[in-house]
């Protein structure tokens, strides 16, 4: 009789850690998709803009910094922006995150 009941016992709990295993899977997916997925998919956005930078198009930093694209120096990979009339500052490529078509750009 305490074999029976050990036996249904055993076959409960083994159901509660399929479905704790369903859950935890169906979990994942979920962060996959709403959060992991659309993150990667944004970086691989910025990269490819990062590889078609082009002189003379607005951008900002993320360091806040707008400016105009002077000259790219791929070997060092670094990008000379003009923030004002005469001043013009080197930032790392990778720093130069998207296009500022909101503004006119700067003469």
């Amino acid at each position: 009789m305490t074999q029976i009941i050990l036996a249904a016992q055993a076959a409960q709990g083994g159901g509660g850690m399929t479905s704790f295993m369903v859950m935890m899977v169906a979990i994942f997916a979920i962060m996959y998709f709403f959060m992991i997925r659309p993150q990667q998919k944004r970086q691989k956005e910025i990269q490819n803009f990062q590889n078609s930078l082009q002189e003379g198009i607005q951008v900002f930093t993320s360091g806040g910094i707008y400016g105009t694209v002077k000259k790219i120096d791929l070997a060092n990979n670094i990008v000379e922006l003009k923030i004002a009339d005469g001043v013009v500052v080197k930032v790392d490529k990778n720093c130069v995150f998207r296009d500022n078509a909101s503004t006119p750009p700067q003469k």
